[in-house]
């Protein structure tokens, strides 16, 4: 079975996450908008998004074809994965937890994305950068800080083993090396002023960076480049040394 993988074709974005996932277990999928090519992707993603034979038509990408079933929103896929390639435990307690820290990490993510954006997201960045200078203030000497030392909490209260939930690797903790990689990219100064305190954290996307599959996907083209039309975007106005 050869899942499908509907998102942009251009930036890592929220898809990165999915990705991640299905790169980690070795699973056969297609990134089906960068196979449309440069031109076409686009237009491809919005036209299947459109496509009135879906009973439960996405929101917004990404969303995940397995088989019959139409699953949107990053962390629903993740759960869906999760369980399916043991991603997370088979037990509902555990389960939940994962995706508990999943949404969490969902809420950082939509934080950062609104440092660049926080009038509206119809406007350009250049429309609102007094905003967003605003915004990335408190951002970069708060809610980064609250977020990541909440994560190096977890981390210290979980059972010896060095993951999120202890011994055992889940797609939380692969979601947590793509939240420190993107926020490194956006807010490297910030960032290094605040990894001495995030020891476990760093530990986390380290390992991460070193399994096998992540190694080989993070070498490969199938990985893109961070660039300024993603989530997690750099503008050194916005990140002051």
């Amino acid at each position: 079975m050869t899942y499908q993988l509907h998102y942009w074709p251009t930036i890592q974005g929220r898809g990165e996450f999915v990705r991640l996932a299905l790169e980690e277990v070795g699973a056969a999928y297609v990134d089906v908008a960068r196979n449309g090519g440069a031109d076409g992707g686009e237009r491809a993603l919005m036209a299947d998004m459109g496509d009135p034979a879906l009973d439960h038509p996405p929101f917004a990408p990404p969303y995940l074809v397995d088989g019959d079933l139409v699953i949107g929103q990053t962390a629903n896929i993740l759960l869906h994965l999760g369980l399916r390639h043991g991603l997370a435990p088979r037990d509902e307690a555990g389960r939940l937890w994962v995706n508990q820290l999943q949404l969490t990490i969902a809420d950082l993510v939509a934080e950062a994305h609104d440092v660049h954006h926080p009038v509206g997201l119809g406007l350009y960045y250049e429309d609102q950068k007094a905003e967003a200078a605003r915004r990335a203030e408190e951002f970069r000497t708060q809610r980064m800080k609250k977020f990541l030392g909440w994560f190096e909490t977890v981390l210290a209260r979980a059972p010896k083993g060095g993951w999120l939930t202890g011994t055992a690797l889940t797609y939380a903790d692969l979601s947590l090396f793509q939240t420190v990689e993107g926020l490194r990219y956006a807010f490297p100064h910030a960032m290094k002023r605040l990894e001495p305190k995030l020891e476990r954290v760093i530990q986390v996307r380290d390992r991460v960076a070193e399994r096998p599959n992540i190694r080989a996907y993070l070498a490969s083209d199938r990985r893109l480049a961070f660039n300024t039309e993603g989530i997690f975007r750099r503008y050194p106005e916005l990140d002051p040394a």
